[in-house]
């Protein structure tokens, strides 16, 4: 099985109304628009469907996805269960494919988060960030994965903001991720948070894409 190795943490699809919740035209997405996301995420994400489904995506699509003369938060399906089905089957196909030491959950959004069990087999930065609740300089550094520019140069960031770089080489961009998990590593003793400085062994290597 494949595990996704790009990520970053948090909503992955657009916010959607909850179910019986008033809908927020412009907004949120409908439950459906929300479901029909969820089965797009997947798809772009590798999951494989027959023509036929691809067929019902395209209906689907049709009737649901905004346009800008069509707005957002407000198309429904006159019979939603098949694509609340399809939706459950792709968010379970992405559960699965998770990086270690993270989960996808379903709030208004589907969602990356760090798992916070600090005896599991392997801790994300993410999480001994979040268990510290304090300041820590080196966090955001730590916390980052790398990923090339359409340069060709590597930067070590999030999803959106850049925090190392340019370098030369997918090593160097490396390095620097690793000296903050060792400076965050110092800070978190220095907290008194050792319990959680001490899971420094489990962390996952640096995340490439």
């Amino acid at each position: 099985m494949t595990v996704l190795t790009r990520w970053h943490v948090g909503p992955w699809t657009t916010r959607g109304t909850l179910p019986g919740m008033p809908l927020e035209p412009g907004l949120k997405r409908t439950p459906d628009e929300l479901n029909f996301d969820i089965v797009g995420l997947a798809r772009i994400l590798g999951r494989r469907l027959s023509g036929r489904d691809e067929l019902q995506v395209r209906l689907w699509q049709n009737e649901l996805r905004p346009t800008h003369t069509r707005q957002c938060g407000v198309h429904t399906l006159a019979d939603p269960e098949l694509l609340r089905q399809t939706a459950d089957e792709a968010l379970a196909w992405l559960a699965e494919r998770a990086p270690a030491g993270y989960e996808f959950v379903r709030t208004d959004a589907v969602e990356l988060r760090p798992l916070l069990d600090l005896t599991a087999p392997v801790v994300a930065v993410d999480a001994v960030i979040q268990l510290a609740d304090v300041h820590l300089p080196a966090a955001r550094l730590a916390a980052s994965h790398v990923r090339r520019s359409s340069a060709g140069d590597w930067y070590a960031g999030d999803a959106v903001c850049r925090w190392s770089g340019p370098h030369d080489t997918v090593e160097s961009a490396v390095a620097a991720v690793q000296a903050a998990r060792t400076e965050l590593v110092e800070q978190l003793t220095a907290a008194g948070r050792e319990d959680l400085a001490a899971t420094a062994p489990r962390w996952p290597d640096v995340p490439v894409s």
